[in-house]
């Protein structure tokens, strides 16, 4: 293995460390997993002047820890509820629907088999994420699958007009203290 670093390069034996890590500012519905709505548009971030999407692909990779992050926001002149009731059979695939308002259970279900909740709880590793200075658990949103790895439908505050959610697949670090 040749490592470079600090503009020198310098030869290692294989000892079993592998680093992997990737940062993109760009994902698509495909990649989270799930359809884009009908009618949606790709939400663009105003920053310096530039338009850019509001997206990220960010992934981790050192040894056993293993961390991905996969955003794609989109915007909808129709209601936070119309995009909810669509997102809940392309979810469902992936286990339970949950809905969480706030990072409060909505309706009878506060866990699903899996394991997962709307907000992290002591020994959990699923719960609040912030992303671009939002935290996810201030959203309305649906989640579905394992507390280790699931997927994200939040809706954020709407605007007149405009109703503006991501879509997110978390694949989080798994504790190593148990198998």
């Amino acid at each position: 293995m040749v490592v470079a670093l600090g503009g020198g390069i310098g030869w290692a034996q294989d000892s079993g460390f592998h680093l992997n890590v990737n940062a993109g500012t760009h994902a698509t519905a495909a990649q989270v997993g799930l359809p884009v709505y009908p009618g949606a548009t790709v939400y663009k971030e105003k920053d310096k002047g530039k338009e850019e999407d509001s997206g990220a692909d960010i992934g981790f990779t050192l040894g056993d820890f293993h961390f991905v992050l996969k955003l794609a926001g989109y915007v909808s002149g129709d209601s936070p509820e119309k995009i909810l009731a669509f997102y809940r059979k392309p979810l469902s695939k992936f286990g339970e629907v949950l809905e969480c308002n706030h990072g409060k259970p909505v309706g009878a279900l506060t866990v699903t088999r899996s394991g997962l909740t709307c907000s992290e709880q002591k020994g959990g590793a699923n719960g609040t994420a912030e992303i671009n200075g939002s935290n996810l658990s201030d959203d309305h949103e649906l989640r579905a699958g394992s507390p280790h790895q699931f997927r994200i439908v939040g809706i954020e505050e709407p605007k007149p007009g405009a109703t503006r959610f991501s879509l997110i697949y978390l694949e989080l670090p798994k504790d190593q203290k148990t198998k």
